[in-house]
């Protein structure tokens, strides 16, 4: 049996959506948090997302591709997404993949604290 602990978290105003993502972003989770989050981003339309890594304990390149496509919808939407404060190893994986590139990556945790 295969177990993924994540979740989230969601703040909207002003057309500026906050989802707080934690736990694990591997192939598994990333199913369903594409679901929920491309879901999330139709209803709300909003004009710019930032995803608070803050609390993802590991992500996978299913990860990688989460971020991706949620940008790849923001584009189609007229918006911008930000990523905030991803840990060191998460910060890695983003910076290998060329992430910042795409978008904003910004107050990454437990660097220079």
């Amino acid at each position: 049996m295969i177990h993924t602990d994540y979740g989230y978290e969601v703040q909207s105003r002003d057309r500026l959506l906050c989802v707080y993502l934690y736990g694990e972003i591997d192939h598994h989770s990333a199913v369903a948090l594409r679901e929920d989050l491309d879901a999330l981003l139709l209803r709300e339309r909003p004009q710019r997302l930032v995803l608070d890594l803050s609390r993802i304990e590991f992500m996978d390149s299913a990860g990688l591709g989460l971020l991706m496509g949620r940008y790849r919808l923001m584009k189609e939407l007229g918006g911008v997404m930000a990523i905030e404060r991803p840990n060191e190893r998460v910060m890695k994986i983003l910076r290998l993949a060329g992430m910042e590139r795409f978008f904003e990556i910004g107050g990454v945790k437990g660097v220079g604290r």
